[in-house]
Order: structure tokens, then sequence, then C-alpha cells
């Protein structure tokens, strides 16, 4: 079995994330067989509270390709599990304006349930990306210098 890793890279560079957490999703099945083929993206997705609850909206599944006509809607709003201490952090936290919360990674856990890794996150500045860009050319100047010696 292949290993799943889905990854979010543009909020890591639209958002400073500061504290992480580990979120179950509510899946039909055709949607677990497909992110085990790796047909999932993270690219537009966000999350958002409701009624005490964690969901996350425009996450894209792809339809199961040997699914029947009873396949999934690829972006439908999807409930994300977390414990109520969690949850309770995660809404105090986001009534503070400017911070919200993002998925980051998908992959799947040790038990071979899909697990969502979101993060706390506060917005960037266009200063702060920029300074993000430079830090990221600098490393790889670093590491092509390493490798030439």
């Amino acid at each position: 079995m292949k290993e799943i890793n889905i990854q979010n890279r543009k909020a890591a560079y639209e958002y400073f994330l500061e504290e992480r957490f580990d979120a179950g999703l509510v899946l039909k099945g055709t949607e677990i067989k497909s992110i085990r083929e790796g047909n999932a993206n993270l690219k537009e997705a966000y999350c958002f509270m409701k009624d005490r609850e964690l969901f996350i909206r425009n996450m894209h599944i792809s339809e199961y390709k040997h699914g029947t006509i009873n396949n999934h809607d690829p972006i439908r709003v999807r409930k994300l599990l977390l414990t109520k201490q969690e949850l309770k952090k995660i809404d105090k936290k986001i009534r503070v304006k400017g911070n919200t919360i993002v998925p980051t990674r998908l992959y799947i856990g040790e038990r071979g349930f899909a697990k969502l890794e979101v993060a706390l996150a506060s917005g960037k500045k266009s200063h702060d990306k920029r300074q993000s860009i430079k830090e990221r050319d600098s490393k790889r100047e670093l590491d092509r210098m390493k490798k030439l010696n």
C-alpha cells in the first residue's frame, strides 16, 4: 500500500501556522477509496465552525473511477472529528480578528483512517510573503553549495 500524504503548500505561504491538530473525517465509502488512490486536493479548501462543530468546504476528492451511480459529490461539505476540548480551543482562537483555521495535510493514519491536519493560522502581509520567498531561495542556494562540495 502506497503512502498517502497530500500537502497544502499554499497554506504555509499565505499564513503563519501556529498550532496544529489532527482531525478525523466523516467520509463515504467511495471517498476513502479515492483518497487511498491519491485523488484529493486541498488547494482551495477552508475550515469553518458551525454549531460548535468543525467542517471543511471545497476539499476536492475526485469521484472513484470504479464507482456506480451512487458515487459521492467531489466538493461536498465534510465534518471534521476533534475532541470537545480541541473544538473549544479552536473556537476561542478563531474569534480573534485575523485568525482562521486552514487544512495543511491529508494522510492515512496508522489504523487506516483518513486524517486531516489542520492548523490555527493568521494571515501574512505581502512583505512577510516576500521574506518567506527570500528564506526559501537562500536555503536552496545553501543546499546547492553543499552538493557541490
